[in-house]
């Protein structure tokens, strides 16, 4: 079987395991839906007020994107890892053509496709309940995959190191909840504590290029590298570290 046949069929595999997943189905469709409807529509901006969402609407695109490309994939892949590792199918994939590499590329191909219409959904959404002015820019695109891949690495690194599916969840929400407020999302960095390094975070490039993007200020391309670097070693080192057996 060539290389473009593993991925399919490895893609196809993945795809059905997520649909019988009714609760994956949930929380990646529609609590990100539930956010924008508390926070967009219930509790409100309020432009030149004080306190926490103070900015215009359009300004926390990037946070409410940041929830399902963020946690999504952390917890699916990590989990999916898990699953594998207790199932002992690293062993059995071991003895198949298909590489460590290509699993990983394979879930998160899946993962871009999920995630990229939860994203559209989400951002219409937006437009409608929120009347948020944003610019639908094909720029959004790479940004959302490259985002995907990076938390697919991170989510592959957690699962081979966790010692359960319940550390990998763990894990996950230890790590997606701080940098979902810390990284320049919901939080504008004038609000955050001078020394706080938000630079350290991968999720703030994502947050600023996604912000120049649909709003049209600031530059987006500086961001887009930073996060293709971040990307590249995140998915690297997670396919490094998936077992060859279990």
């Amino acid at each position: 079987m060539s290389r473009l046949g593993r991925l399919r069929a490895e893609s196809r595999a993945a795809a059905l395991a997520f649909l019988r997943r009714r609760t994956a189905v949930f929380f990646t469709f529609f609590f990100p839906l539930i956010i924008v409807v508390i926070f967009g529509v219930l509790v409100q901006t309020r432009p030149g007020g004080g306190g926490l969402f103070t900015e215009p609407p359009a300004y926390y695109a990037p946070g409410y994107l940041a929830v399902v490309v963020l946690f999504t994939p952390l917890s699916r892949v990590g989990s999916e890892v898990a699953r594998h590792r207790d199932g002992n199918r690293f062993e059995k994939l071991a003895t198949t053509p298909l590489t460590r590499p290509e699993w990983l590329l394979a879930q998160t191909l899946v993962n871009v496709v999920i995630i990229g219409l939860a994203g559209i959904v989400l951002l219409g959404l937006m437009v409608v309940l929120t009347g948020a002015e944003i610019a639908f820019s094909p720029l959004l695109v790479p940004f959302v995959v490259l985002g995907v891949a990076l938390f697919c690495g991170v989510g592959a690194m957690l699962g081979s190191l966790a010692d359960s599916q319940d550390g990998v969840i763990s894990a996950s929400n230890g790590i997606a909840l701080p940098l979902l407020f810390l990284s320049e999302t919901f939080v504008p960095p004038s609000l955050l504590p001078a020394w706080l390094p938000t630079w350290l975070s991968p999720l703030t490039y994502f947050s600023r290029g996604v912000r120049a993007v649909t709003t049209g200020v600031g530059d987006s391309l500086v961001p887009l590298a930073v996060l293709t670097a971040c990307a590249v070693v995140g998915f690297l080192v997670g396919a490094r570290l998936l077992p060859r057996t279990d």
